[in-house]
């Protein structure tokens, strides 16, 4: 099915005090992260604009775009954008490649009370690989390696909303994914930096 791009007005009204909270202790978080990590940085660990995603999620739930309230974090780093997402009323989970960065969105979930679901692993379904790749690997998109819904319990095309933040020159493969492995309906939110988020539906 074509992805069908849909205008979606971030609604900043909707970001409340207890999403604020939620997004000054996860930069705290990160900073520390990042500080302890200085000899080892994680490649391409870089979260996208938070306030931005949350208030454009705002207004799907406000408008009842999705398809059902579930809800995925492809690639969750510290797992905000999915605590969040869970704030707003969300079944959210998410899904990291990185050990580190799963157990410190588990923390941040906990602390906060809220009930999200983070696991270590690839985004990119079983068979998908082949969708992923061009003309060489993206070390983002951890092709060839174990996907984790299966520690979910759930497939790709369980969610009514995928959000991710792609690389630049990645925003093709994680399209290409979700055209192939979401459900009919389901939508796609993608930001891109300079607070630009785009949102795409499984038509």
């Amino acid at each position: 099915m074509p992805l069908i791009q849909i205008a979606v007005e971030p609604d900043f009204t909707a970001v409340t005090a207890e999403h604020d909270a939620l997004m000054a202790d996860a930069n705290r978080r990160i900073e520390d992260f990042v500080r302890r990590r200085k000899d080892a940085p994680i490649p391409a660990f870089v979260p996208s604009d938070a306030r931005m995603s949350v208030a454009a999620l705002a207004t799907i739930q406000r408008d009842h775009l999705a398809p059902q309230n579930t809800f995925c974090e492809w690639g969750s780093g510290m797992g905000v954008t999915a605590c969040l997402a869970a704030q707003l009323g969300f079944d959210a989970c998410g899904i990291e490649i990185e050990r580190d960065l799963v157990d410190a969105s588990i923390d941040l979930a906990q602390d906060h009370g809220l009930n999200v679901d983070f696991v270590q692993g690839s985004f990119v379904p079983e068979g998908g690989d082949d969708l992923a790749v061009d003309s060489g690997e993206f070390e983002t998109l951890s092709i060839g390696l174990t996907p984790g819904y299966d520690d979910l319990g759930l497939d790709a095309d369980d969610f009514g909303v995928i959000y991710a933040y792609p690389w630049p020159g990645e925003e093709w493969a994680v399209e290409n994914l979700f055209e192939a492995f979401a459900a009919r309906g389901a939508l796609l939110v993608t930001y891109r930096g300079r607070e630009e988020i785009h949102v795409h539906r499984k038509g």
